[in-house]
C-alpha cells in the first residue's frame, strides 16, 4: 500500500521536452504546484498544445520515475501575431512550477535555466515572463501568491517592465446607473449610436481592434464569433458621421460570459462619456444573461482605463508583474 507521498529518487530529475503521455500528468502535477491557479487538460490543450507556436522541446519537464514533479515552458514565434513578423529576438516564458514535494533542490532554476538555453539557441536574446499572446496564461507573476518564483526570476535577471491589475465587480442587483442613462440620452440625442453590430460592421471592428489598439484583441474577436460567440455580446459606438469610435464586449475568451473586454475608445474620441456608456451598456447585457459578475485580467491601474474601472466599482483583485530578461550583450 501507499499512503500517496511522493517519493523523490536521490539522483537528480532528468529534464527533457514534452511527450506524448506527458499531458495529464503535467495537468496534475500543475495543480499541485500552483493550487491558486490551476488548469483543466481542455484549458492546457487549447492554449499550450493547439498553439500554433508550440514546440514540444520548448516545454521542458522534469520527471521523477513516471511523475512530472516540474515544467518550464518556453515558447518563440513560427507564425507572427500580425503581418509577417515573427518578432525574431522575442521569446516568451508563460509558466513554469515545480511539484512542491520536489522543491529545494534547484529544480526550478535547472528547469528555466533549460527553458532560457533553449530561446537562446533560437536567436532569442530578449524573454518576457509571461505576456505572450494569442495563449497567455496569467498576465504575469502575481509575487503576493508566489514570492519564491519571483526571487528565483529575479536570481535570474528578470526585472520588472510594468504591473498588470486584475478586477471584478459583483453584478448582483445591478442596474445601469442613472448618470449613465441620462449621458446615453444625450449622445444619443447628438447622433451617437450604440447598437450590437451587424455582421457587416464586423469589418470595421476587426480594424479599428487590431489597427488603433491590439492585434490580439481583432484576433479574439474573429476566434470567439467564428467559435459561435453571439454578437450581443458585443456594443459598439459609432458618432453622428457613422464612423465607429469604440466597442466593448465579454466573452471573448475561452467563452468565459463573465469576463469582460476586450474594450477601446479611440483616444480623440474620449472625454464625452462613451467608454463609461459603453462599458455600463455590456454590464446590463452580462446581468441579463445570467452573470453574477464581471472580472478582467489585465489593465493598468493609473491608466484612463483603471480609473474608469473604478468609478464603475471594480476593484482590484491581483496584481501581476509583467518580467523582462535581456541578454546581455
Amino acid at each position: 500500500m501507499t499512503d500517496g507521498t511522493i517519493r523523490l529518487a536521490p539522483t537528480t530529475q532528468p529534464i527533457r521536452g514534452f511527450r506524448a503521455g506527458d499531458g495529464p500528468r503535467l495537468v496534475e502535477s500543475w495543480r499541485r504546484s500552483a493550487p491558486a491557479d490551476p488548469i483543466t487538460a481542455d484549458r492546457f490543450r487549447s492554449l499550450v498544445l493547439l498553439d500554433a507556436n508550440f514546440d514540444p522541446e520548448g516545454l521542458r519537464v522534469a520527471m521523477d520515475g513516471d511523475r512530472v514533479v516540474g515544467a518550464a515552458y518556453a515558447v518563440r514565434r513560427l507564425t507572427p501575431m500580425t503581418g509577417t513578423d515573427l518578432e525574431p529576438r522575442q521569446g516568451w516564458i508563460p509558466f513554469f512550477f515545480v511539484d512542491p514535494a520536489a522543491r529545494g533542490r534547484g529544480l526550478g532554476r535547472r528547469l528555466l535555466t533549460e527553458a532560457l538555453d533553449w530561446l537562446g539557441g533560437h536567436g532569442r536574446t530578449r524573454v518576457d515572463f509571461s505576456s505572450y499572446t494569442p495563449n497567455y496564461i496569467l498576465p504575469g507573476l502575481d509575487t503576493a501568491t508566489y514570492p519564491a518564483a519571483g526571487g528565483l526570476l529575479a536570481s535570474l535577471g528578470f526585472r520588472t517592465l510594468y504591473e498588470a491589475a486584475a478586477m471584478d465587480r459583483s453584478l448582483v442587483g445591478y442596474r445601469l446607473p442613472e448618470e449613465t442613462a441620462l449621458r446615453l440620452a444625450e449622445l444619443t440625442a447628438r447622433g451617437h449610436r450604440f447598437t450590437t453590430p451587424s455582421d457587416d460592421d464586423l469589418v470595421d471592428l476587426v480594424a479599428l481592434a487590431g489597427h488603433r489598439f491590439n492585434p490580439d484583441w481583432a484576433r479574439a474577436i474573429r476566434e470567439c464569433l467564428a467559435a459561435g460567440a453571439p454578437l450581443d455580446r458585443i456594443v459598439v459606438a459609432r458618432d453622428p458621421s457613422g464612423r465607429l469610435t469604440g466597442w466593448a464586449m465579454h466573452g471573448a475568451y475561452e467563452s468565459a460570459v463573465e469576463r469582460f473586454g476586450p474594450f477601446g475608445v479611440l483616444p480623440e474620441t474620449r472625454g464625452a462619456g462613451l467608454g463609461n456608456v459603453l462599458l455600463h451598456l455590456t454590464l446590463e447585457r452580462m446581468r441579463a444573461c445570467g452573470a453574477h459578475c464581471a472580472w478582467f485580467l489585465w489593465t493598468g491601474e493609473r491608466s484612463p482605463a483603471g480609473h474608469l474601472y473604478r468609478k464603475a466599482g471594480f476593484t482590484r483583485t491581483r496584481v501581476f508583474q509583467v518580467l523582462r530578461r535581456e541578454a546581455a550583450r
